[in-house]
């Protein structure tokens, strides 16, 4: 079974810096697609950063330059450091991932459990 887990949620001060992580585990044959989305109360999820097996990394406009994506493909593991938080980031976020696995040996979506992130004013 493929799962992805995602840390370093929390409470930060608008201004402030946190670093999510996100670790995929199971029979994993090949990553096609790691990244981040969000989502607010209310509001539908929207993908704020991700990077293909090839080096692509796509933003959401509203985070670049703030926010950083990387990832350590010997660990399965992506990353964002997001600097200059502001209150509109306060959502849920969720680790995101499009990979091959052996069962079922197809490309397919897989999403994490989500991680709290809210930014105080």
């Amino acid at each position: 079974q493929v799962q992805l887990v995602e840390s370093g949620g929390g409470l930060v001060q608008a201004g402030g810096s946190l670093r999510l992580s996100c670790a995929a585990s199971g029979s994993i044959i090949s990553i096609n697609t790691m990244g981040w989305y969000r989502q607010a109360p209310g509001q539908q999820r929207e993908v704020v950063a991700t990077t293909t097996s090839g080096g692509t990394i796509n933003y959401e406009d509203s985070v670049k330059g703030r926010f950083t994506i990387s990832r350590d493909n010997a660990k399965n593991t992506v990353y964002l450091q997001r600097n200059s938080l502001k209150p509109e980031d306060t959502a849920v976020y969720y680790c995101y991932a499009y990979l091959v696995a052996l069962r079922p040996l197809r490309t397919q979506d897989y999403w994490g459990q989500g991680t709290q992130v809210t930014v105080s004013s």
